[in-house]
């Protein structure tokens, strides 16, 4: 039954996917509303999807690496569909929707890895994990942003200006849309960490005040909360604050794989 719903996933993202794409390229708004509702569908599907692959593990969807990967996934795509809808923008789904996907069929075709050795179990516990990877969602989602701001001002800087240039969403907006995601990934990430820390004193004999996992994490902290200050400001507004935003992405990338993988030793997969 689960694999059910893993192809009919993966048919309603590849269908959104090339909805987004063909609205992008001609603007349809019929077309455009119908890639809204093959996403929704999708992220129905999906976390169907991932709740039968907890139940079948009986644990949480995050205990190993594709867990993980799946629940960053839909966390992604919930971001960007109340995004869309807050700002009432498609165009972006053309570019966020294929990394929803990618993330969504390795989780599901990858070869099975180990489960994450890991003690400490409960809600308290539960939230931390799942704040924490919506966190990298929402940075994520402002990584894209701050691409297509940099890409979009290249080709107007460039008077590379064609109908789907007209069609992305303007420069401002999309400086606007890369700080709200920032902000949900700076609240989340946030509350998951003192949540996680609350977790820890509730696990006797557990000490993981000094994993590197924490430190990286307070520095991503700090350089996301930098990012939000000197957007504000006349000198950095612009394509300095996102190539700083890109920058601050790649810290996170580091941090979900090299950290947790090699130096964290209770951070295997979040």
């Amino acid at each position: 039954m689960n694999h059910i719903f893993v192809m009919l996933t993966v048919l309603a993202y590849l269908l959104s996917m090339g909805l987004y794409m063909s609205f992008l390229y001609s603007g349809k708004e019929v077309t455009g509303r119908l890639a809204t509702v093959l996403m929704f569908m999708g992220l129905v599907c999906h976390y169907v999807a991932l709740l039968g692959r907890a139940r079948a593990m009986h644990s949480v969807p995050y205990h190993d690496l594709q867990g993980s990967m799946s629940l960053f996934g839909w966390l992604l795509a919930v971001t960007y569909l109340c995004l869309e809808i807050y700002h009432r923008q498609r165009t972006v789904g053309a570019f966020v929707v294929p990394i929803i996907l990618a993330f969504f069929l390795a989780a599901s075709f990858a070869p099975d890895h180990p489960a994450a050795p890991t003690e400490a179990r409960g809600i308290v516990f539960a939230l931390h994990v799942t704040l924490s990877i919506l966190a990298y969602a929402g940075f994520a989602l402002s990584c894209v942003l701050s691409l297509m701001f940099l890409g979009e001002e290249r080709l107007l800087r460039k008077r590379k200006v064609g109908d789907i240039v007209w069609r992305l969403p303007s420069l401002e907006l999309l400086e606007r849309m890369s700080h709200t995601s920032v902000l949900v990934g700076l609240v989340t990430i946030t509350v998951g960490t003192a949540l996680g820390f609350l977790a820890v004193d509730r696990q006797a004999g557990q000490h993981w005040y000094f994993d590197p996992k924490y430190i990286v994490t307070l520095v991503v902290l700090l350089l996301y909360a930098a990012y939000v200050q000197l957007a504000r400001t006349t000198a950095w507004r612009g394509a300095r604050a996102s190539k700083l935003c890109v920058f601050n992405f790649v810290l996170v990338v580091l941090s979900f794989t090299v950290v947790n993988l090699y130096f964290s030793a209770h951070h295997r997969y979040f």
